[in-house]
């Protein structure tokens, strides 16, 4: 079915159909031409004997044309050594009692009504298709004039076969050109995937590959790269404006942290207080400078030079070890279910942060009494393809759960809790830079965060 959802191989298939039905059609037309030339030459011929006798009858009576039935018998047999069977003649009474002619009795195939017959005659033990003609003469008589056709059934018969084996040729053909067509696009469409799939992952340095033939699919590649040049130029600008802030705020802040822990050291106690409060706002800031830096870097794919084979059996583990201790002061149950032998190619730094990024805001956001009464629980589970964390909570509603990736996006009601809105944004950016993604969706109740590994 998925290769059935191929363009290219849609595009291969027309071809190979088009190419089919367009040989087909020729030969249709060259059997209609050489099957008709051969039925009017038959016919043409059998209605002269016909008009022939019908006159000797009408000019010399019922002696006459008997007596021309008998020559045209003979010269027949003369001419082809006495076995000559392709002229059939039968003259009849009105009762269809044979009077003259090379068959013996009127064939039962051949009803009382004139017209065409193509009936199969026997002749040496075989039936020979014969085609026949009969029409009512003056006087009620009945003539029957054919000719043995055997001859053209053998040849329709060596033409049908040779059509057959011709249009599974030309078949064989369509689907071979249909494939390397399919080929010659594909090759190009995973050329444009490849470097889709870098830039998506954070390269923008990736252009998409040109060749020299210039035709549909190099001027595509043409305009994109120009696209994604001036998009390079943006994002770097936009990018190299953020670094340089989030680094020249950081080191004045982090300078005023120090004077201010030299200063609570000589402060008297009453203003203690005061001073590592807003030390604490000053770590915060800095937080929140760091996690801007984290997110730039993993948003330009640097971070991939650092992936590795890791267990993400014993990553899940560890970092449910790290945060039960969290979770049972609050009242919360942690549990987590990871088969043995998982393993996954990524960097375990920063998988290790994404997840406990989403267990830390489970356990912030999870009350240990729900409303339905139950105790609060947090089920952290891991697969093959994707690494999950779900609690009980009270959830997010729907438009927030869009916008939850978003930096410094804060749901009305998370808003009472500490942080700046930068950890789920982290952890798209861990998911995207793994070739992955975060999904959201509703618990029924709480919150199901997931980071979903694609196959690619």
């Amino acid at each position: 079915m998925k290769l059935l959802r191929s363009t290219s191989l849609r595009v291969a298939l027309l071809f190979a159909g088009l190419f089919v039905v367009a040989a087909l059609a020729l030969s249709a037309l060259l059997w209609w031409n050489t099957t008709g030339y051969l039925d009017r030459e038959t016919d043409a011929v059998i209605a002269a004997d016909t008009r022939a006798v019908a006159d000797r009858l009408r000019d010399f009576g019922l002696p006459g044309a008997i007596r021309m039935l008998e020559e045209r018998i003979e010269a027949g047999a003369a001419d082809r050594g006495g076995a000559d069977r392709r002229a059939i003649y039968l003259l009849a009474d009105p009762r269809l009692r044979p009077l003259a002619g090379n068959v013996d009795a009127w064939p039962l195939k051949v009803g009382a009504r004139a017209g065409w017959y193509e009936i199969d005659l026997v002749y040496r033990d075989k039936l020979h298709a014969t085609r026949l003609l009969h029409v009512e003469l003056p006087g009620g008589f009945q003539l029957l004039v054919g000719r043995d056709v055997q001859d053209r059934a053998l040849i329709r018969d060596l033409f049908l076969r040779a059509l057959l084996w011709s249009g599974l040729l030309v078949l064989a053909l369509a689907l071979g050109g249909g494939w390397l067509v399919r080929r010659a696009v594909l090759r190009r469409v995973d050329g444009i995937n490849r470097t889709a799939l870098a830039i998506q992952q954070g390269d923008l340095t990736q252009r998409l590959p040109q060749h020299a033939s210039s035709d549909e699919f190099d001027q595509l590649a043409a305009t994109i790269n120009r696209m994604l040049d001036r998009i390079q130029q943006l994002v770097e600008g936009v990018r190299q404006v953020s670094n340089t802030i989030a680094h020249d705020l950081r080191t004045p802040l982090a300078e005023t942290r120090v004077r201010l822990e030299g200063l609570l050291r000589h402060m008297p106690e009453a203003g203690q207080a005061e001073i590592a409060a807003a030390m604490a706002d000053i770590d915060r800031l800095i937080g929140v400078f760091n996690a801007l830096l984290r997110l730039a870097e993993l948003d330009s794919g640097l971070r991939r030079a650092g992936f590795a084979e890791l267990d993400l059996t014993e990553l899940v583990e560890e970092a449910a070890e790290l945060y039960a201790p969290s979770a049972e002061a609050k009242g919360l149950t942690l549990s987590w279910d990871a088969p043995p032998g998982l393993r996954l190619h990524g960097d375990r730094q920063l998988l290790a942060q994404a997840i406990g990024n989403l267990i830390d805001n489970a356990i912030k956001y999870t009350p240990a009494k729900t409303l339905d009464g139950a105790g609060g629980r947090i089920m952290l589970t891991a697969r093959a393809d994707a690494i999950t964390v779900a609690d009980n909570g009270p959830g997010m509603s729907d438009e927030d759960r869009t916008r939850a990736a978003e930096r410094f996006y804060r749901a009305d009601s998370s808003r009472s809790q500490p942080g700046f809105g930068l950890g789920l944004s982290l952890v798209q950016a861990v998911a995207r830079l793994h070739g992955g993604q975060l999904k959201l969706s509703d618990n029924a109740p709480g919150l199901r965060a997931e980071i979903v590994f694609s196959a690619a």
